[in-house]
């Protein structure tokens, strides 16, 4: 039966990472996938992290399996950082989460759940999105739109028409809105913007999904959550998918959430015991050593504080990479003005490369870069950044 198969075309990020690993050549750089490294190239463990991880190990009595919702505890702490404990949708018991592996497995989730309960509906993503939005939500048989957001001439939010496509929306329909980061472009809303589109979208009668998978990337966790919050008003209705793969650094455990922010507490309680359906038909519960870790740091004062030390380390580097970035490209003789990528946030920039200049880049100087241009700045070291900006200061001058 499976001779009859093609190839599978590869993944548009993880293919690339697989031609990296497979290529021989020692200078070799990945831009692709979206893994913070630091400037010796290695995906840290953060030191919280290890005191954490050793401190679960010790005090664990049990690896029987987690409930479908996960870990009473890690979902108070996941509420806890998303929007504060004393914010009204988490003091009025209408905001409940979810466990998941990862913020893939709660955008899964979340799909199935839309499908399910509002089968008519069709989600709108931005015009770009990360590559595997579009994957994750027709697997899970969501009719997919798209709304504009990056105007590609000014490498800028073109605004005036993110707002009007909101305005077009069918009410029910269900909207993909980038937490901070924004994953490919760099470009996010400012906080006057996120009230607009908030206010915009509760006008219309759209249900918000909020991907958050970079909280802290931008400019710190309570002002990366402006747009999350914005969202927030009262009596609104919403989903979150969160991830802590970025801003812990726990990429191979899996730890994200899914959660649900209805207009009343026995609304919100509904809508999760539907999420918990689509759970058991998915992965039935979810991993729990992650979990634990982030619990552990969370709950602990000295942890959490040494956490936002690292992660604001992990975040000043990204910012001094675009920098560095932008310097060694004028010192390589181009002349196209890339000042832009320093006002981009987080770890990806939309670099303006086309798929032709990211193929050449890729055969003569084994550097990976998606093909749409976007380039994971948290890639790029003070080793090779010469070694990149001549490269593409080759390419663009063919």
């Amino acid at each position: 039966m499976f001779e009859q198969f093609e190839w599978a075309p590869p993944d548009a990020i993880l293919g690339l990472t697989e031609a990296f690993l497979r290529d021989r050549n020692p200078a070799k750089i990945n831009l692709s996938v979206g893994v913070y490294r630091d400037e010796n190239g290695v995906t840290p463990i953060l030191d919280c992290v290890k005191t954490a991880a050793l401190r679960v190990v010790e005090q664990q009595t049990t690896k029987s399996y987690l409930g479908m919702q996960g870990s009473p505890a890690y979902a108070a702490a996941v509420l806890d950082l998303l929007f504060g404990r004393a914010h009204e949708v988490v003091a009025s018991g209408r905001a409940v989460a979810a466990q998941a592996p990862g913020g893939t497995g709660a955008l899964r989730v979340a799909g199935d759940f839309i499908k399910t309960m509002f089968p008519t509906a069709k989600i709108w993503l931005s015009d770009p999105t990360w590559a595997n939005h579009r994957g994750i939500f027709q697997a899970a048989g969501v009719p997919i739109e798209t709304y504009a957001y990056f105007d590609a001439k000014r490498s800028a939010l073109d605004f005036a028409s993110l707002l009007q496509a909101i305005e077009q929306m069918p009410a029910g329909d269900v909207i993909l809105l980038h937490g901070c980061c924004h994953n490919p472009t760099g470009v996010d809303p400012t906080p006057e913007q996120w009230e607009q589109i908030a206010a915009a979208v509760h006008q219309r009668g759209v249900l918000p999904l909020l991907d958050f998978a970079y909280q802290g990337f931008a400019e710190g966790l309570e002002q990366d959550a402006v747009g999350l919050r914005a969202l927030a008003k009262p009596g609104c209705e919403m989903l979150v998918c969160s991830s802590f793969s970025k801003n812990f650094g726990l990429y191979n455990e899996r730890v994200g959430a899914l959660t649900v922010v209805a207009e009343t507490k026995e609304a919100a309680e509904k809508a999760m015991s539907h999420v918990k359906l689509r759970i058991r038909t998915n992965y039935s519960n979810p991993p729990a050593h992650g979990a634990a870790i982030v619990t552990t740091i969370l709950e602990d004062d000295a942890l959490r504080a040494q956490w936002h030390q690292e992660l604001a380390a992990m975040r000043s580097r990204i910012g001094e990479m675009r920098g560095q970035f932008v310097e060694a490209l004028a010192a390589a003789g181009v002349a196209r003005d890339f000042s832009f990528i320093v006002a981009q946030r987080g770890m990806f920039s939309f670099s303006g490369l086309t798929k032709a200049q990211v193929d050449a880049l890729r055969e003569r100087d084994s550097i990976y870069i998606v093909g749409s241009g976007r380039i994971n700045v948290a890639g790029m070291t003070r080793e090779n950044m010469g070694t990149l900006c001549a490269a593409i200061a080759r390419v663009l001058a063919d």
